[in-house]
């Protein structure tokens, strides 16, 4: 076997041609590099923020066995690896000299690839969160259903959609990208969000889809504004955008939820969604400057 190579590339396409096989190969568990890079790949390198993306793959024996990505300022995305392969991943960053803020992914290889930054960087990891991954079986629908009805978003709604992204992502602590607004436009343009709303019209909650890539479409963000919570609604919105995500042809219908958060997770599992694999993200703190 060849020794264990990393490679990193600023070239989206070069990376989907030598990597794109593997990442198809488990599209659930791969499903944020899947959709980020396919993102990134219609909206342009800026999509995420003003820095250029970066993107790295392990080749062994002439075969890609691990990937990531980089989208700057944000946290560093892996696939699942070995503790070895982590440990050499850490090596192959410390030595392009670039401080990371953070590392997501399967609960594992995040644990196993911030206990080898922080032995080569002096960089504290902080678990951040832990989160879950689903995929639907079979669809029910949670009983009582609210008052009102689920209709996909329009041009008329860009203004709400952009302000409860804004809102979600302050919500869960995260930056809202490039743009709240581009957010809604890009989800617009194919008919990404679905709106449950009241009887007389009046918008009470949202659901979003991804794009479809490799026969997956995940669900998120979903976001009820807090006053209006525990009603139901984010549920409605939910089953109603996993019912359309396979009406649009998808084999596998994924979601990911915050497992501090009992509630979701049960409402989840209602509707039929069942655990793939548990995930986690840790910010580093103090790590010296290469």
């Amino acid at each position: 076997m060849r020794p264990t190579a990393w490679h990193t590339t600023d070239d989206l396409d070069a990376f989907l041609t030598r990597a794109g096989d593997f990442l198809h190969s488990r599209a659930d568990l791969h499903t944020v590099q899947l959709t980020v890079t396919e993102v990134l790949r219609t909206r342009g390198p800026h999509a995420y923020g003003k820095e250029a993306p970066v993107f790295g793959l392990l080749e062994e024996g002439g075969s890609v066995r691990g990937a990531y990505f980089r989208t700057p300022p944000h946290r560093l995305y892996l696939t699942p690896l070995t503790a070895e392969r982590a440990d050499s991943l850490a090596a192959h960053l410390e030595a392009l000299g670039e401080p990371l803020p953070g590392v997501s992914a399967d609960a594992r290889t995040a644990a196993d690839f911030a206990e080898a930054w922080r032995r080569r960087t002096g960089a504290t990891p902080v678990p951040y969160r832990r989160r879950r991954l689903y995929r639907l079986g079979t669809l029910t629908v949670p009983r009582p259903v609210p008052e009102g009805r689920a209709r996909i978003a329009g041009e008329g709604d860009r203004e709400l959609l952009a302000r409860w992204f804004g809102e979600f992502s302050r919500a869960v602590g995260e930056s809202a990208g490039a743009s709240a607004g581009s957010w809604a436009d890009a989800r617009l343009a194919y008919g990404g969000v679905t709106l449950w709303e009241a009887p007389d019209g009046t918008p009470l909650a949202m659901a979003g889809l991804t794009p479809p890539v490799a026969g997956q479409i995940r669900v998120a963000p979903v976001y009820t504004p807090a006053p209006l919570r525990g009603r139901g609604y984010a549920g409605a919105a939910t089953a109603e955008v996993s019912r359309l995500a396979r009406e649009r042809g998808a084999g596998q219908v994924l979601l990911f939820t915050d497992l501090a958060n009992p509630t979701s997770n049960g409402l989840y599992q209602r509707i039929g969604y069942r655990p793939v694999a548990d995930f986690t993200v840790y910010d580093f703190q103090g790590q010296s400057s290469s």
